[in-house]
């Protein structure tokens, strides 16, 4: 791919991301800034990060193919590309039925997305998407430089590089909790994902397919769910468990630090995920 984009990256969501945020996460590091949520058409903000750092990459993830015109996501990508080249990345992604009205086909809504981007330009290797289930991972791996999953375990990364196969880019996002005391943990990860991303057909599904059942679902994730999906420990445990999904094929991780003090969370994991 050309999008260089580093073994570890940041997550978090557009507001709580500003040019700061995005030269500390450079000085510190990481390979690329995430921007969560579904940024708008205009890509304004992935600019004003590229153009206040130097080296880090910024990536969206995702713009969402409801809300987002073609003819403007690529006018904008144009802009950004042409400032600086080889520094951004165009995550787009179908979203989630409950959050749109007109959800339907989401696979053909997809295809006919990526062809418009065809049309206007974009280049397949600086674009990825948001893919979990086994036909979007392949659509991924065959129309864009690869995939970005999002909630999902070293499990999922290794069967979706099965999937995509050697050359294409898997990108999994994981949410961390830094902090020793299990049950405190385990809180913070239930706030961030039982009553939220766990109702969503998209997420439910894909966590059946790692073999949960209905049970791990309910009454905001059972502990097993919540420890694969929100790792928590020590900074040495959160970042070998980090580590597994590089171990099983991912190229770039992307890490969602919670909780009041993320920032803190990211600077500590910085050195820890470069120790080796």
């Amino acid at each position: 791919m050309a999008v260089d984009l580093g073994t570890f990256g940041i997550w978090q969501p557009a507001s709580l991301l500003d040019v700061h945020r995005a030269a500390e996460a450079e000085r510190l590091g990481y390979g690329t800034v995430w921007i969560g949520g579904s940024p708008p058409a205009d890509l304004g903000l992935a600019e004003e990060l590229l153009d206040a750092t130097s080296t880090i990459t910024v990536a969206t993830g995702i713009v969402n193919i409801w809300q987002a015109d073609p003819h403007t996501v690529a006018s904008s990508y144009h802009r950004i590309a042409e400032k600086h080249a080889g520094r951004f990345l165009l995550g787009v992604g179908i979203g989630h039925p409950e959050a749109t009205r007109q959800y339907q086909k989401p696979y053909d809504t997809v295809v006919n997305y990526l062809d418009r981007l065809d049309d206007e330009g974009v280049p397949v290797e600086d674009r990825a998407l948001a893919a979990l289930g086994p036909r979007m991972l392949r659509l991924a791996a065959e129309r864009t430089a690869g995939a970005h999953p999002y909630l999902t375990t070293p499990a999922h990364t290794r069967r979706a590089r099965e999937i995509m196969g050697p050359r294409a880019l898997v990108a999994p996002e994981h949410k961390v909790v830094l902090d020793t005391d299990v049950e405190r943990a385990r809180t913070v990860g239930r706030q961030a994902i039982g009553d939220s991303y766990l109702q969503l057909t998209n997420y439910a599904t894909n966590v059946r397919r790692l073999g949960y059942s209905d049970a791990d679902l309910a009454a905001g994730g059972s502990d097993q769910l919540i420890d694969a999906l929100v790792l928590h420990g020590d900074t040495a445990t959160v970042a070998r468990k980090l580590g597994e999904h590089v171990t099983a094929g991912a190229d770039h991780v992307c890490v969602q630090v919670l909780g009041d003090d993320r920032w803190d969370g990211y600077r500590s994991l910085a050195t820890a995920l470069t120790s080796d």
